[in-house]
């Protein structure tokens, strides 16, 4: 074979290899990617129970009650124009209150409610995740700087 040849295969060889090794780390990424959605995405869109999504917004005013046995919490989520039940069976982060930002990771069970692994709460006066202020602005409900004055 000549060297010219030699080089051609070589060069498609590691080629064949980068294309496998992109393959490989696209699907071991991909079981692991979690969309965020408000309550008005979710209420667009038609989400298959146990898909696993983040979704985020606000905690309803009221809405926060105890389960059953004392494990546990249920709440609603929204964005001030949809919101969606969520149930929480561990330990609320510190920052949680009702009317504050919240992200909450885990999936929508088949009877509509958000069955959360993980709630993200503001940790300050002035933080709400990028996602929900985002969900907020989109709703016309976000005042920005002026919120966060006021909070404080």
């Amino acid at each position: 074979m000549k060297p010219k040849h030699q080089r051609l295969s070589l060069l498609l060889l590691a080629l064949a290899g980068l294309v496998a090794a992109t393959v490989l780390a696209l699907d071991a990424l991909e079981e692991n990617i979690v969309f965020f959605q408000s309550p008005s995405d979710l209420a667009a869109k038609s989400v298959p129970a146990g898909q696993r999504l983040r979704i985020g917004g606000l905690v309803a005013e009221g809405s926060v009650k105890t389960l059953s046995g004392g494990v546990g919490v249920r709440f609603v989520v929204t964005d001030l124009e949809h919101s969606i039940d969520v149930v929480f069976r561990d330990i609320l982060p510190g920052g949680f209150r009702e009317g504050q930002g919240v992200v909450a990771q885990g999936a929508l069970r088949e009877d509509g409610v958000f069955a959360a692994t993980e709630v993200l709460a503001k940790h300050d006066e002035t933080y709400m995740p990028a996602e929900v202020a985002e969900a907020l602005k989109k709703s016309g409900v976000w005042q920005g700087a002026a919120q966060a004055e006021a909070a404080q």
